[in-house]
């Protein structure tokens, strides 16, 4: 693998209440990726991404982009790196397209007006370049924002909650817009409360919870490490409750007793299913169909958050 493009070090941070946002974070963004980091609120994503754009302080530790101290080399990482904020905060009475040239400009890009007519339109914004920031609606805010961050073509992309608050087209011109962004080699680190498009999306899922980076992994495989498989059985008469027969299983019923939910590792040498299925014929428990499916990202966040890995 070659050098990653961000390395987070022993990243902490305590406020001065004594509340620890951040507990020795260590990350690794790979050139060129979709990272999606993913945590309740309060988890400590904005915070950590705060640090590495150099908007907080934190209490110890370090971030090198490019190999580089963030700190020491301060000028260099802020030009690789864009920012989209969960806040939208912009001049009010400034164009959309001042506002975007004024941003490359404070980067020290040479103007580019091609570029800018680009990203505007990539976005769907240049029919309202000439409008001012106040009369936009959120939607068309939060785009604007987005061709803020990209105006001085950094090599890094934080999108904070971008989705937020969004309609459903919008949201769909925005991750074609990542996917583009990506296939041009930028490197995208997003948090979102979406799961399913971080699912549909990430190369690879960090899962933060109380300061702490939990799990991280590349999508795919932390599905299935962490994700079990659900065994759907429909009766073919309902139950009135589970018979002590099957309690070594620990199914459940469901669906006003017309059918049986069994939880099992699908890397398990033994899956337990065939025994299952002998003792239900023995007990002259008899189904019309059998299904099974695999724990959704959303599935496994909510154990790793509520009820740790296994």
């Amino acid at each position: 693998m070659s050098d990653p493009i961000l390395s987070i070090r022993g990243l902490r941070k305590t406020y001065g209440t004594g509340v620890d946002a951040l507990k020795s974070v260590d990350l690794d963004i790979r050139r060129g990726e979709i990272f999606a980091l993913l945590g309740p609120n309060g988890a400590g994503k904005t915070t950590l991404i705060n640090i590495v754009c150099g908007i907080v302080t934190p209490s110890s530790g370090e971030v090198l982009v490019d190999g580089r101290n963030w700190q020491s080399n301060y000028r260099y990482a802020r030009e690789r790196i864009g920012l989209v904020p969960q806040e939208l905060t912009t001049e009010a009475f400034e164009s959309v397209w001042n506002t975007v040239s004024f941003s490359r400009g404070l980067f020290g890009r040479p103007r580019n007006n091609a570029y800018i007519e680009d990203i505007l339109k990539r976005l769907s914004l240049f029919d309202k370049c000439n409008s001012e920031m106040r009369f936009l609606s959120g939607g068309m805010k939060r785009r604007a924002m987005i061709a803020k961050a990209l105006s001085h073509e950094p090599a890094i992309l934080f999108l904070d909650e971008p989705t937020a608050g969004v309609d459903v087209e919008l949201r769909r011109d925005m991750w074609d817009l990542v996917r583009k962004l990506r296939a041009d080699g930028t490197t995208i680190i997003l948090t979102t409360h979406y799961i399913e498009e971080a699912e549909e999306m990430a190369d690879r899922v960090g899962v933060i919870s109380k300061g702490e980076l939990i799990a991280v992994d590349e999508k795919h495989d932390l599905m299935a490490k962490m994700g079990k498989k659900t065994l759907d059985i429909v009766l073919a008469e309902p139950l009135a409750s589970v018979p002590p027969e099957l309690s070594e299983w620990n199914v459940e019923l469901g669906d006003n007793g017309h059918q049986l939910t069994y939880q099992f590792d699908s890397h398990a040498e033994r899956t337990g299913i065939a025994s299952l299925m002998r003792r239900l014929s023995d007990l002259g428990i008899t189904y019309k169909d059998l299904s099974t499916h695999q724990s959704s990202l959303e599935e496994i966040f909510v154990e790793l958050v509520h009820g740790g890995s296994k």
